[in-house]
């Protein structure tokens, strides 16, 4: 059983419900964002919390690079545990990569350079480790010789946390799931989690971990807190402190302030504090001038905007003295009642519907994993088959508001919104555990449809699991 976090009003900890309020204001109208889930904590207490439906408290959330802050964490621990150093060059955890690893730089290149994401390389690495060496990527990433000394130059590169996060769980013995489990998961609280793999049992760290959003909140208080959960020392005494340090510059000509502060331990330095920070606007907001931490999962495409809206309408909310309690109850009205807007809909098509009924193939500007399309009328409701190639999956058409189809046939769980509007049936599939949807259009006057991704997810690895239909993460 998890505690639950501790809870209060916003005014009782200094905060305007009200500028809260606002903040939810912005985050719905932003052009491009589609918020999922919100948890604001204040002095350590919860302070305001809320889920849009059909996205829920205990549902995870793929958290993409803001799983590069739990594998940082790790790290902590196995330095402490005598098990990597940080001065450790990264190929000698890798005796059976010696012969192949000629480059000096490569071979100098140490745990305290990948980091603060500045290996030397230029450009990100992934695709070109992968395709070097799908069964290693480190070796793959090692192979190639960095263009510039490392530790002299920060590029975001995602083989540079594959290679903390292999090195770890290859000196434990254990997946980074198993191995946090007793050392950071249990002890705040932090209930069952996924992490996608790359190779077959091993997480990836770099990204793919799947939690809470109340779990990402765990982690920026336990930060925030010095490393201590209820009076107890968590994280190893001063990592809580190293790891928001700024160790390197980042692009001072990048158009978005929040990314041109400098880079630390697997996090980003803000204009206000600093933050774990995903693709898509998976953030936790860690402020010690407020002492307070702001969890969102979100689809969120651009990003910056939502941190914008966090600095214009919400940091103006905190208080180091009384406030007015009037608007806590409106609020905590409007939390419980979230969700997102769903497609005006007919439940089934005007005239002959039984032309509807068969199937239905891509036409050319169809982008997403659907290779074909059946629709069929039954017991006076409409059902819609996909096929992504491997498997099908049956979802309700034109029913009114969100309906949850939990990931039958081993499928990721989807919630569809929407029915037909004049000759077309459209749709939304919500892949519930990730930032991403489908928008789904079915035509009948030429009997083709058409899918996209809003926003279309990334991919890095071979393997990576597939947003369609695909099994969920490995669970721990």
């Amino acid at each position: 059983m998890t505690t639950p976090l501790p809870s209060s009003t916003p005014s009782a900890e200094g905060v305007d419900a009200a500028g809260i309020g606002r903040f939810l204001d912005a985050l719905e109208s932003l052009p491009g964002t589609e918020p999922h889930g919100v948890v604001l904590l204040r002095h350590g207490k919860v302070v305001a919390e809320g889920w849009w439906a059909p996205f829920t408290p205990e549902r995870l959330h793929l958290l993409y690079s803001l799983s590069k802050t739990f594998t940082s964490t790790a790290l902590g621990f196995a330095i402490a545990e005598g098990l990597v150093g940080l001065d450790d060059a990264i190929v000698d955890h890798f005796p059976e990569f010696q012969a192949d690893v000629t480059g000096p730089r490569s071979r100098r290149m140490r745990v305290r350079d990948v980091l603060p994401m500045s290996s030397g390389h230029l450009v990100d690495m992934i695709n070109t480790a992968a395709g070097t060496d799908p069964h290693e990527p480190v070796r793959g990433f090692l192979l190639h010789e960095p263009e510039s000394e490392p530790g002299s130059v920060f590029t975001y590169n995602q083989p540079a946390t594959y290679s903390v996060a292999s090195i770890v769980q290859k000196e434990s013995g254990q997946r980074l799931v198993d191995y946090l489990r007793p050392r950071l998961l249990d002890p705040i609280g932090i209930g069952q989690v996924g992490w996608q793999q790359y190779p077959e049992g091993r997480d990836m760290g770099f990204s793919g971990l799947h939690a809470t959003t109340r779990d990402v909140a765990r982690l920026g208080q336990l930060y925030l807190d010095g490393g201590r959960w209820e009076g107890r020392q968590v994280l190893p005494e001063g990592w809580a402190e190293e790891v928001p340090q700024k160790r390197i510059d980042t692009a001072p000509g990048e158009i978005e302030p929040d990314w041109a502060l400098g880079y630390g331990y697997q996090v980003w330095i803000s204009r206000h504090g600093w933050r774990m920070d995903g693709a898509f606007g998976q953030f936790c907001l860690v402020l010690p001038e407020q002492d307070a931490v702001l969890a969102i999962t979100e689809a969120a495409e651009p990003a910056g905007p939502v941190l914008d809206a966090v600095w214009e309408h919400l940091l103006p909310a905190f208080s180091d003295g009384p406030v007015d309690g009037t608007a806590d109850a409106a609020l905590a009205e409007r939390l419980a009642h979230l969700e997102l807007p769903v497609r005006p809909a007919a439940e089934g098509p005007g005239g002959d519907a039984a032309a509807w009924a068969g199937s239905f193939g891509p036409d050319a500007a169809s982008e997403a994993p659907f290779t074909g399309v059946v629709l069929e009328e039954a017991d006076g409701g409409w059902t819609v088959t996909v096929d992504d190639g491997a498997q099908q999956l049956r979802l309700p058409a034109g029913r009114p508001g969100w309906t949850i189809v939990e990931g039958a046939g081993g499928a990721a769980p989807i919630a569809v919104s929407g029915g037909w509007t004049g000759d077309s049936l459209a749709l939304d599939l919500l892949f519930l555990e990730t930032p991403h949807r489908i928008e789904l259009e079915v035509r009948g006057r030429d009997r083709r449809f058409r899918a996209r991704w809003v926003p279309e997810p990334l991919g890095f690895l071979p393997d990576q699991r597939a947003l369609g239909m695909a099994a969920p993460p490995v669970l721990g």
